[in-house]
């Protein structure tokens, strides 16, 4: 079994239009949306360039989640970032 995080710009009516494209994919036993973070969880057995395939053909805009996404989620989230006493951003 396979899980894949994807970033899916939408907004919250697109959450049923999502879950409908890939309730159409064989394979997928979870969909995860977090929209706050615009963050979606898919845990399956069906391939993941396929999975983006399908929610690209939706009509939503998604790409593979990132290290990157984290990061600018928790800078939303909290404002900034501190390190050993050094502020960033």
């Amino acid at each position: 079994m396979e899980t894949v995080e994807l970033k899916v710009e939408m907004a919250g009516i697109h959450e049923k239009r999502l879950r409908k494209c890939l309730s159409k994919l064989k394979g997928i036993e979870k969909v995860e949306v977090d929209g706050n973070s615009q963050k979606v969880v898919i845990t399956g057995y069906a391939q993941r360039n396929k999975i983006l395939k399908a929610v690209r053909r939706s009509g939503l805009k998604a790409d593979f989640w990132s290290a990157q996404y984290e990061l600018l989620n928790a800078y939303a989230t909290h404002g900034s970032f501190r390190f050993n006493n050094f502020s960033f951003f």
